[in-house]
């Protein structure tokens, strides 16, 4: 394995000099992170504990491994999206396998140096499946937020089948909790967005709960330790079935924690991550979480802001999180377990709009009609589908936008004839016989058919020059529409010149055999005005024939 992957000592030589600021960072992201943990684990189906753990043993083993100094990583909501219908098709087993297999795919993306690629996802892509994720997140915690129980995979009837049963028999507890919860935090993160609030939320939503006596469900039984790491049972009949879902994890969990890497590094001053490093990182963190009853884990961008706020600068500070929250689940699981269902979904809720950045989506539901387009499409496949398909569709229609704009930018230009040096008679003369076209952008399967179609049609003329140098680019399709242009005129007595061919072009053409054809018969110039000087000599031989003796007629001579 490449050693480039692995820690260094002088990423823990800075956190040993001055670890006062890093310590007090790492218990502010555990403090916030608890509700978090526990509120995504119930919401992925896995129960509270579950959340608990993967924030322990994937924020710690992250940590140590990832790419980023003040990357913190746990459970997110992102996540219990995709891990939903895995736990209602396969149950538990299946969701820790699919993690499992989620990690060897990152660690092969790190081997591969796969990170980079994340700059190549466009951001309406990005910001559309975050606004769906966070409609979905919403949309799962209606249930709990009324205090109802219902069941349903798809999140939009799941809240339509809890509205309908609370209205059948409507009790006020939840609802009371879960709307105190999410105004607290709300209010309370306007002015002093550095606070705890989340953990304020769900305390004063126990006490409460407890002192009121309003009977809201509550989380229940949690570990009071990380329980022994064992393998889970492996499903082997539906092995093949859980690869989908697991390429599907590991997609989520290599874009949000790049994604996550990427904000931390512009909210600091000096810090960049290695992209590569962090998929590496978070491959050896979904495998640990699942041998610990943990589930699949990301980087979480709530997290790592409140950790870059608090002031972290190295991988103490999501090291001490990780530490801060076994040592609650050490000491605390008792009152833990106490809190209520209804205030951690208030919790999710205001976590849920808080990931949606309301300037950066009008902004591009403003920019273009494409931006707007696979915004709206994006989120709405994430709602009604699945992240999978809303991120491949996203790019798809993103993909269809850019080269619709890239083709556009394709044309084809007439230029002038050089004046100088020529008469007016003879260059009449010339006007005629030739025509220099220039080819701008690319030529390429979505731009080339239009513009040299028309080129086909050009009529009345002896020579075509076509400059070539100012073509960004050519794709096999280009180069052959291109030869079949070029047949087409010498078809119809044309003479085609190239002037201006560069290096990748005449790789294209060569492969296509345009460019020997060519070459063999002279129509080939570095530049433009030496093709025109050849059109001018080719034109005159047409307009001025060589003179050729009449054959002497004896009969007529005497």
């Amino acid at each position: 394995m490449n050693t480039r992957l692995l820690p260094h000592r002088a990423e823990w030589a800075a956190a040993t000099r001055r670890p006062g600021k890093d310590l007090l960072a790492g218990l502010m992201v555990g403090l916030v992170a608890l509700p978090l943990a526990l509120g995504f684990g119930v919401s992925s189906g896995m129960g509270a504990g579950a959340g608990l753990v993967t924030a322990v043993v994937a924020g710690a083993v992250a940590a140590l491994f990832g790419g980023s100094n003040l990357q913190v990583s746990g459970p997110t909501g992102a996540m219990t999206v995709v891990l939903i219908p895995i736990i209602a098709t396969y149950g538990a087993d299946g969701v820790l396998v699919v993690g499992l297999m989620a990690g060897l795919i990152l660690i092969g993306l790190a081997v591969a140096g796969m990170g980079r690629f994340i700059r190549y996802v466009p951001i309406p892509v990005v910001e559309g499946f975050t606004l769906g994720i966070a409609a979905i997140i919403v949309l799962q915690q209606v249930p709990s937020a009324l205090g109802v129980h219902v069941h349903a995979e798809r999140a939009l009837a799941l809240a339509g089948l809890a509205i309908s049963a609370w209205l059948d028999h409507p009790t006020w507890a939840a609802p009371i909790l879960a709307v105190g919860s999410l105004g607290l935090i709300l209010l309370v993160t306007r002015v002093r967005p550095s606070l705890p609030v989340a953990l304020l939320a769900v305390g004063l939503g126990t006490l409460a709960n407890s002192a009121l006596d309003l009977g809201a469900a509550t989380i229940g039984a949690l570990p009071t330790g990380l329980p022994a790491p064992s393998l889970p049972h492996v499903p082997w009949s539906h092995l093949d079935a859980l690869l989908l879902p697991a390429v599907a994890v590991a997609a989520l969990a290599a874009l949000e924690s790049l994604l996550s890497a990427t904000v931390a590094d512009a909210m600091s001053v000096g810090q960049r991550h290695d992209p590569d490093r962090e998929l590496f990182g978070q491959g050896l963190a979904n495998l640990a979480s699942p041998l610990f009853g943990g589930i699949p884990a990301t980087a979480a961008i709530a997290r790592t802001a409140v950790n870059v706020r608090a002031g972290a600068s190295t991988r103490l500070a999501a090291l001490t999180h990780a530490v801060v929250l076994l040592l609650i689940m050490l000491a605390a699981a008792r009152w833990v377990g106490e809190i209520p269902l209804a205030a951690l979904a208030g919790v999710l809720i205001a976590t849920a709009i808080q990931m949606v950045r309301v300037s950066s989506v009008a902004a591009l539901l403003r920019a273009t009609r494409g931006d707007a387009v696979v915004l709206v499409i994006t989120a709405g496949a994430t709602i009604v589908s699945d992240l999978v398909t809303a991120v491949i569709l996203g790019l798809v229609v993103a993909g269809w936008f850019a080269l619709r704009q890239t083709a556009q930018s394709a044309h084809l230009a007439e230029e002038p004839l050089d004046q100088q040096d020529h008469g007016d008679e003879e260059h009449a003369v010339l006007d005629e016989q030739i025509i220099v076209f220039r080819l701008d952008g690319p030529l390429f399967f979505a731009a080339a058919h239009d513009f040299l179609l028309e080129l086909s049609e050009v009529s009345d003329v002896r020579v075509v020059v076509l400059r070539m140098s100012r073509i960004s680019t050519i794709d096999a399709t280009g180069a052959a529409v291109l030869a079949d242009t070029i047949t087409r005129l010498e078809g119809r007595g044309i003479t085609v010149l190239l002037s201006g061919v560069r290096e990748h072009q005449q790789r294209v053409l060569v492969s296509l055999g345009v460019y020997d054809r060519l070459a063999t018969e002279h129509h080939l110039f570095a530049t433009t005005p030496e093709a025109i000087a050849h059109a001018r000599v080719h034109a005159a031989r047409h307009v001025h024939p060589p003179h050729v003796a009449e054959p002497h007629d004896e009969r007529a001579a005497s």
